[in-house]
């Protein structure tokens, strides 16, 4: 089994929040998400957690330190937001000298479960694969991009909504943006991304079909309950991530 380090993007704003504030500074259940993140994170026995800082960097250091005192977090700052891939590549330096997979995760999606993730690890180190990703069954797709399988099962690509035939829109398995990556793979792939879309922006999601291209073994991998990999970017959102919380400590 390689080592494992994590990487956690938490630069965006997020401005469907309606808030001034960094999207990750939001509480839920009197704790900022992105600590419910690192918390999941944690128990994996990671080398090295590395958090992608941007939209008010300072404050969101602060609230990590504040609420998990003596934690060490390595941080990593993407000055110009210009996508999830390009987050991403600003871990580059913070994982220097690191040797193993890369598990990615977002600061917005804070029900995901530790026994989920080492599942998921477990099963890419078992299948000797170079890419993973969790993938899940939403009631509503909505904006999410489509996976798109072969014959056999096997990962061919994700798609974008903007970019999905109807037949592709049709599809319900979606990608929950949660991957893990061998590293040198990953930064490898990062620097074939192109921003050749309407947003001009460097999307993680892209180096699915350009490792599927190079002959990479990838796979998908469904999550039993879709909650775990719902994100947060409303205030009702959060409200209702908020009570699936507090019923699973009840």
């Amino acid at each position: 089994m390689k080592d494992v380090a994590v990487v956690i993007l938490a630069a965006g704003q997020g401005t469907r929040m309606k808030s001034d504030k960094a999207k990750v500074l939001h509480e839920l259940c009197g704790r900022p998400l992105i600590c419910h993140v690192i918390d999941c994170a944690r128990p994996l026995g990671a080398e090295r957690i590395v958090v992608i800082v941007g939209h008010q960097a300072d404050e969101v250091k602060k609230a990590v330190a504040e609420n998990m005192p003596g934690v060490r977090i390595s941080y990593a700052l993407q000055t110009v937001r210009l996508g999830t891939g390009h987050a991403v590549m600003a871990a580059k330096d913070a994982l220097e000298g690191f040797s193993g997979d890369v598990l990615i995760l977002s600061g917005d999606v804070p029900l995901l479960r530790t026994e989920t993730l080492e599942k998921f690890i477990g099963d890419h180190g078992t299948e000797h694969a170079d890419l993973s990703v969790l993938t899940f069954n939403p009631q509503d797709p909505q904006n999410y991009g489509r996976i798109i399988r072969g014959p056999s099962g096997e990962l061919l690509a994700n798609v974008e909504k903007r970019d999905a035939s109807p037949e592709q829109l049709a599809i319900r398995e979606v990608n929950s943006g949660i991957y893990i990556v061998d590293k040198d793979l990953l930064f490898r792939l990062l620097s074939q991304v192109k921003n050749e879309n309407d947003q001009k922006e460097y999307y993680l999601t892209d180096i699915i079909a350009l490792a599927v291209a190079q002959g990479r073994k990838c796979r998908a991998q469904s999550l039993d309950d879709p909650a775990e990999a719902q994100g947060i970017n409303t205030i009702e959102e959060l409200v209702r991530t908020e009570e699936i919380m507090k019923r699973r400590t009840q």
